[in-house]
């Protein structure tokens, strides 16, 4: 095949509806042990996002997360102590806890578990700007 047919069939590969809906290998963890409760959105966690610039053991061994979808303790007050989250989301490693739509942007009532499809199936509508 040549140079040019190959760059074909690659830009066709991208073009939406042609190879079919993305889904994350590992899924994405949906965490909602006290979001609803406490009025925020769940949130959904990355994992194949996290899974591809870490080892498993940089979180499951060194932050202490266990291996089950809701099995950990995590708030707000842990993530601003540097426990879990609040280990790498610091503001230095990477965006700190001020921009809690980054994290809390599930739909609401959504459970806690691991969610085998893409993030655009769970991802609640922005909230509309306030016009000025």
């Amino acid at each position: 095949m040549s140079a040019r047919s190959l760059r074909i069939v690659g830009a066709l590969l991208l073009l939406p509806g042609f190879a079919g809906p993305a889904t994350a290998e590992y899924g994405d963890v949906v965490i909602n042990n006290y979001s609803d409760a406490a009025g925020m959105r769940p949130v959904i966690f990355p994992h194949w996002f996290h899974r591809v610039r870490f080892r498993c053991a940089a979180c499951h061994a060194d932050l202490g997360f266990k291996f089950k979808a809701g099995g950990n303790e995590i708030n707000m007050m842990k993530i601003i102590d540097g426990e879990y989250c609040g280990a790498c989301h610091n503001g230095e490693i990477a965006w700190s806890v001020e921009n809690c739509d980054m994290c809390h942007s599930a739909k609401p009532g959504t459970p806690t578990q691991v969610h085998e499809s893409t993030v655009q199936k769970l991802l609640a509508p922005a909230k509309p700007k306030p016009r000025q």
